[in-house]
């Protein structure tokens, strides 16, 4: 692999911050959830909710174009709680579908919606593997207004006789592309088939490849196109590489750039899961405050881990790609591959985790030499 394609200066360009059309106290939403939002702390809308909330109250099929951490969960969770909350004195037992590619990312969105839905009396279960089956079970039976899964369990739930979607009016589909890149187009295709005929679809992802134009071709009806992908995410984010000759050296030079001043939330790269544990070791064995997340890790574990990460409780998350895939953690400082991705997609993804909303960010991969 060429490592010159590593080394990039960032050009730090201060984001001309947008001008929202709206404010959210624009939106006909019930006082209660203005007040929720005012509580979570919203004041403007973000992009993607200033262009889509007014499209998702009005019942319009929405296309989003837009990458993970653009604020898109209260894109469509706000106007989706507002329709639900209406339907209530009606008795209707309408619910809404959110289907997402890992449990983390399904795991986030059921957090949001208990945070924005407080109040309400509407009840969510998140169906993802890794998790007790039988309590979401029990969930299910209790009554609930928003399902929000991943495609393999909520699968899993409805060949068990389970989960009735027949009263699924809403479908969301949280970045369907990366659904498709884990293999799950029968299951998302079977899943949709459960719902009610009449229905409204969301559809959010960050790429438009054939694929996605297929289902959307398939799944929308007139939909709404929103695109905020911004340019090159990279932009803002100083790309080098460090060269280094031996396995001692290596974590040497990793314990150097750890110590520097501006360290303060490292996301480390490796390869292999045991060699994720091995550096955590190595790094704790140093007085860092170190986490490590990989698939064999329990889902509770992962998902404890990753929050003292975003509580700034441990600074340094050792993790594997498919551990990392849709998280979104905030002001991450650095990206480090500790090992070479091995493609440049996979380094792209990587170090799209820094230099976000306009920050500044560095990203360092280590090459044998």
């Amino acid at each position: 692999m060429d490592f010159s394609r590593f080394i990039k200066k960032g050009i730090h360009t201060e984001e001309k911050p947008y001008v929202s059309k709206h404010t959210f106290a624009d939106f006909p939403f019930n006082a209660q959830l203005h007040k929720n939002i005012a509580k979570a702390g919203y004041i403007h809308p973000r992009p993607i909710q200033d262009q889509s909330i007014h499209a998702i109250l009005e019942h319009k099929d929405v296309f989003g174009m837009a990458n993970t951490g653009t604020g898109k969960t209260a894109a469509f969770l706000l106007p989706l709680i507002e329709k639900i909350s209406k339907t209530k004195g009606q008795n209707k037992r309408e619910t809404v579908l959110i289907m997402a590619p890992t449990r983390e990312l399904a795991l986030q969105i059921e957090s949001d919606f208990k945070n924005l839905a407080f109040g309400f009396g509407m009840f969510s279960v998140a169906c993802v593997g890794g998790l007790p089956i039988m309590r979401q079970i029990g969930e299910i039976k209790r009554g609930v207004s928003f399902v929000i899964g991943t495609p393999g369990r909520l699968r899993d739930l409805l060949d068990r006789k389970v989960l009735d979607l027949s009263t699924c009016h809403s479908v969301v589909l949280d970045e369907a592309d990366r659904m498709l890149d884990m293999g799950f187009r029968d299951d998302m295709v079977y899943i949709i088939g459960k719902t009610a005929k009449e229905k409204q679809t969301l559809f959010f992802s960050a790429t438009l490849s054939s694929e996605i134009k297929k289902l959307t071709e398939q799944y929308l009806k007139e939909p709404i196109f929103i695109s905020v992908i911004s340019g090159e995410t990279a932009k803002n984010i100083d790309q080098d590489i460090v060269r280094t000759r031996s396995k001692e050296e290596k974590l040497e030079k990793l314990h150097e750039v750890l110590k520097r001043d501006g360290s303060d939330k490292v996301l480390i790269f490796r390869e292999m899961k045991h060699s994720v544990d091995t550096l955590a070791k190595e790094l704790a064995h140093f007085g860092f405050k170190v986490g490590a997340i990989h698939g064999d890790k329990r889902s509770r574990e992962r998902i404890r881990i990753l929050d003292s990460f975003k509580k700034d409780h441990i600074n340094v998350l050792i993790a594997t790609d498919v551990a990392a895939r849709g998280l979104d953690i905030p002001d991450v400082t650095h990206v480090i591959n500790y090992d070479v991705p091995q493609t440049y997609d996979t380094y792209v993804h990587r170090i799209g985790r820094t230099g976000r909303s306009g920050k500044k960010g560095t990203a360092l991969t280590f090459v044998p030499g």
